[in-house]
């Protein structure tokens, strides 16, 4: 059986450095960023989704092992801007996504 054909070297993909652009409508899926830049990343979008007016915010960190829940349940908890965070409700993910109320 033959190899798939290799893309162009222009659009191998490649770890980016780059920053990200995150759109700023109050939800976030983690599914794309690296758990390491979790920890920056959440802060960070919390602030943006202020600025902007938000209150009412979901961040999809997925089901798995639960990990990534914890450290973002962890960063809600330390955050000032924070009131309050729970898990969301079946219609919008149910334990892997938590509902966030800013301040």
């Amino acid at each position: 059986m033959a190899a798939p054909p290799r893309p162009p070297e222009d659009e191998e993909l490649e770890p980016r450095d780059d920053p990200v652009p995150v759109p700023i409508d109050g939800v976030l899926d983690l599914h794309t960023f690296r758990p390491g830049d979790v920890g920056e990343l959440v802060p960070a979008w919390i602030g943006a989704c202020a600025e902007a007016g938000l209150r009412e915010l979901r961040i999809v960190h997925g089901k798995g092992t639960g990990a990534l829940r914890r450290s973002v349940h962890a960063l809600l908890a330390r955050d000032p801007r924070v009131a309050a965070h729970r898990p969301a409700g079946e219609d919008a993910g149910g334990w892997g996504a938590t509902l966030v109320t800013l301040r």
